[in-house]
């Protein structure tokens, strides 16, 4: 009778620990380290959106990182100019479950263009999300919680930032910028990996103004952008259903 009755107590545990198992993909995303950061309405504050690893898919099919030298704070000025200046794209295509964004990237930032664009062009953007969103202000992109967003940093060069280039350009409606590590950062900084879509008031941009370097703006698809920002989200604003990217140079 004990022995019956260890077997039906083993039984019951066994099935209580398979219940409930959620895929992170699915649910809201589970941040695990806090890469960029982007202020709040009113003041900078700390946020974990998690870093992660690679999408498998790159826009010439071969693997991430593939002929280049990894990134570095020492080489990136040269490395970002001479990639500028053999890659003068300007449009990008960012395609999610919600609709299409099209952006226009700027010349008079051009280490923020030439790394956009690598970036696209490498397939960094595949398969990460929007991960922040802040209704009537922004959506924060370039980030997941795979680990295969981690591993195409890992790759592409995880250790630099990018030079301001703020030059004067205020925040607008439609307007893309560069996300900032939070960390003291008193040279203004982009994180190279994430940016964000503004989409709030102009009452809401004197603490962007000066201090993000806009390099970029949509020129269709704010609807889309809209639309994202407007999704349930948890409170640290990552949407409850992951919001996928891929992106293609135009």
């Amino acid at each position: 009778m004990k022995y019956l009755s260890y077997v039906l107590l083993t039984a019951v545990l066994l099935l209580t620990s398979c219940e409930d198992k959620k895929n992170a993909s699915e649910e809201k995303a589970n941040p695990t380290s806090e890469k960029a950061v982007l202020p709040d309405k009113t003041e900078e504050q700390p946020k974990d959106t998690a870093t992660s690893e690679s999408s498998k898919k790159t826009n010439d099919k071969t693997e991430i990182g593939a002929g280049y030298s990894k990134i570095t704070e020492d080489n990136l000025v040269a490395f970002l100019t001479q990639y500028g200046k053999e890659n003068p794209e300007t449009k990008v295509k960012i395609s999610t479950r919600l609709g299409d964004i099209v952006i226009e990237l700027y010349e008079d930032t051009p280490l923020h263009r030439a790394n956009f664009i690598y970036l696209v062009k490498q397939g960094y953007f595949n398969e990460t999300f929007f991960h922040r969103i802040v209704p009537d202000f922004i959506i924060q992109g370039g980030n997941s919680d795979l680990p295969s967003t981690n591993k195409k940093r890992a790759k592409l060069g995880n250790d630099y930032l990018l030079p301001a280039e703020i030059n004067g350009r205020n925040h607008f409606y439609g307007s893309v910028s560069g996300a900032k590590e939070y960390r003291e950062n008193p040279d203004k900084k982009s994180a190279p990996y994430e940016f964000f879509i503004f989409l709030g008031p102009e009452t809401s941009t004197s603490h962007l103004n000066g201090n993000y370097t806009v390099f970029g703006r949509v020129t269709q698809g704010m609807d889309v952008v809209e639309k994202i920002a407007a999704l349930p989200s948890d409170e640290g604003d990552w949407p409850l259903q992951n919001v996928y990217v891929e992106a293609e140079v135009l």
